[in-house]
C-alpha cells in the first residue's frame, strides 16, 4: 500500500466520535501489512509497535472525527473527506514515516490512532500509565513546515440562578437578568484580564455556549453553559475562585478542565524537526494553538519532550469541505521520517 492510498483507505471508513470501530479495525490492518506489530488496545486504541528496546518513541494521533461525511475524491492536487485534515492526514504521515523508517535497535517506535480526541479524549486518558516515552509526537495539523509547540487549556461551567416568582410589573431582577448580568460581569471581567495581552495564546478567551430559563409556580430559573480557552499563566482553579465572586446568590459549577500546554524550543524533538523541514525545502516556524488537543493531556502525564506535528491547514478544521494539499502529506512524511531517524540516531 502507498503512502497516499493508506489515507485515502483510511478516509473512506467514516469515523466520528464514539463510531471509531472500523476505522480502527482498517488502520490495525495497514500497520501490520507495513511490518507493525498491530493490535487493537484495552481501550479500543490502534496501536502498532515497530522494534523494541528499553528505549521510547510514542507517536499519538486521533482517529475519531466530528460528524459530517465528505465524499473523498482526489482533486488538482487535494485529497477531501472528513478527516482529511483533523486529523487522519497526521496519523496517516505517522504511519507510513515510521514504517518507512522502519525498526531501530534498541527503540520501540509507537503509532496510536487513539479515540474520542473529538470527545472526552478517552483514547488518550486510557493510555497515560502505558507508556513512558523520551518524547511524544501529537498528529494535528500544523501545516509541514510548522511545529506546534502548545495549546490553550480549557474549562467548561455551569452558572444556575434562582429568583422567586415576582409579576413581571414588579421591579425585582429576574432569573433570566441575573443570568445575563453574570455573563457581562464575566465579558467584562476576561476583557480586564486581556488588557495588554496581544497574542491570542495568551487571552483568557469565554464563549457562552448555551442558555435557557424555565418558570415554575412560585420561582424561576436559568442556566448558562460557559467555555473559557484558557491561556498557561491561567489555572482552573483559579477562574474558577475568580467566577465564584461574581456569581452573587447563582450557583457555579466547573465541569471539566484541562490546562494549557506550552513546550520547549530547545529540546532534542524540537532540534531533530529543523533540519528535517529545511532538507525538504521549508523554513521551519512554531505554532501555538489557540483550541485543545491530546497534547495537554499526555505531555504533563509523560514529563518528556512533546509537540504537535502534521500535514494540512486548520483553519480547515471541521468544515464541510475539508481537505489536505497531496504535496503536503507527502513532505510531511518525509519530514517527519527524517525528524524519527534523528531522534534515534
Amino acid at each position: 500500500m502507498d503512502d497516499l492510498s493508506l489515507l485515502e483507505g483510511l478516509l473512506r471508513v467514516y469515523s466520528p466520535t464514539g463510531q471509531e470501530g472500523p476505522a480502527v479495525s482498517y488502520l490495525v490492518g495497514a500497520m501490520q501489512g507495513l511490518g507493525y506489530s498491530a493490535q487493537v488496545d484495552g481501550t479500543g486504541n490502534a496501536v502498532g509497535v515497530l522494534g523494541s528496546g528499553p528505549r521510547e518513541l510514542v507517536l499519538l494521533g486521533h482517529i475519531d472525527t466530528v460528524p459530517g461525511e465528505i465524499p473523498v475524491r482526489r482533486e488538482d492536487g487535494r485529497l477531501f473527506g472528513r478527516g482529511a485534515v483533523d486529523a487522519k492526514g497526521p496519523l496517516a504521515c505517522f504511519t507510513a514515516a515510521a514504517a518507512r523508517l522502519g525498526a531501530v535497535p534498541g527503540w520501540r517506535l509507537v503509532v496510536i490512532g487513539a479515540l474520542a480526541e473529538e470527545g472526552d479524549s478517552r483514547g488518550a486518558r486510557g493510555i497515560l500509565g502505558d507508556y513512558r516515552p523520551e518524547a511524544a509526537i501529537i498528529g494535528e495539523p500544523s501545516g509541514w513546515d510548522h511545529i506546534t509547540l502548545g495549546y490553550k487549556g480549557s474549562a467548561w461551567f455551569n452558572y444556575t440562578v434562582v429568583k422567586p416568582m415576582v409579576h413581571t410589573a414588579a421591579k425585582a431582577e429576574s432569573a433570566p437578568e441575573a443570568a445575563v448580568a453574570f455573563w457581562n460581569a464575566v465579558a467584562a471581567f476576561a476583557a480586564e484580564y486581556n488588557r495588554g495581552q496581544e497574542r491570542a495564546f495568551t487571552q483568557l478567551t469565554p464563549t457562552l455556549r448555551a442558555m435557557q430559563s424555565e418558570r415554575g409556580g412560585f420561582s424561576e430559573s436559568a442556566r448558562l453553559e460557559l467555555n473559557f480557552r484558557l491561556p498557561p499563566q491561567v489555572q482552573p482553579a483559579w477562574l474558577k475562585a475568580q467566577l465564584s465572586m461574581l456569581a452573587g446568590e447563582g450557583a457555579l459549577e466547573m465541569t471539566e478542565s484541562i490546562p494549557a500546554y506550552r513546550g520547549e524550543k530547545n529540546s532534542p524533538l524540537v532540534r531533530a524537526f529543523l533540519p528535517a523541514i529545511r532538507a525538504e525545502g521549508g523554513v521551519p516556524a512554531f505554532a501555538f494553538k489557540t483550541g485543545t488537543a491530546d497534547l495537554n493531556i499526555v505531555a504533563p502525564a509523560w514529563g518528556c519532550p512533546a509537540v504537535a506535528y502534521g500535514p494540512g491547514d486548520s483553519a480547515l478544521d471541521h468544515t464541510p469541505h475539508e481537505h489536505i494539499l497531496i504535496e503536503e502529506y507527502l513532505k510531511s512524511i518525509a519530514v517527519l521520517e527524517s525528524a524519527l531517524r534523528a531522534l534515534t540516531a
